[in-house]
């Protein structure tokens, strides 16, 4: 089993607002630190946060959701897939950006 990972997640403005929380917020991770466990943990933590970075009934990442780490996006890692291991020793952050679309 593995040992509770700190782990740190910036967050863009608009859910900051709505969870009332500074740009960064750090949750605890139970076990692997995987997308699904951290999102988990964020909604765990900030509950007014669940259906915001991902559809409550099917727990797919919303269309305009991407997630960094460093400078690459990892939007399109599997849910269950280990998390760069910077992300679970807290040195990077998880970054959830909301992107922008239109002409």
């Amino acid at each position: 089993m593995s040992a509770a990972s700190r782990v740190r997640v910036r967050l863009p403005a608009p859910l900051r607002v709505l969870a009332s929380v500074p740009s960064e917020v750090t949750v605890v991770v139970p076990g692997p630190v995987t997308q699904r466990a951290v999102l988990d943990a964020i909604e765990e933590a900030h509950p007014c946060l669940r259906g915001t970075i991902r559809d409550q009934a099917s727990g797919r990442r919303r269309a305009f959701i991407r997630f960094f780490v460093h400078e690459s996006d990892l939007s399109d890692l599997g849910p269950d897939e280990p998390l760069p291991r910077n992300v679970a020793d807290g040195v990077e952050p998880f970054v959830v950006i909301g992107a922008m679309a239109g002409g």
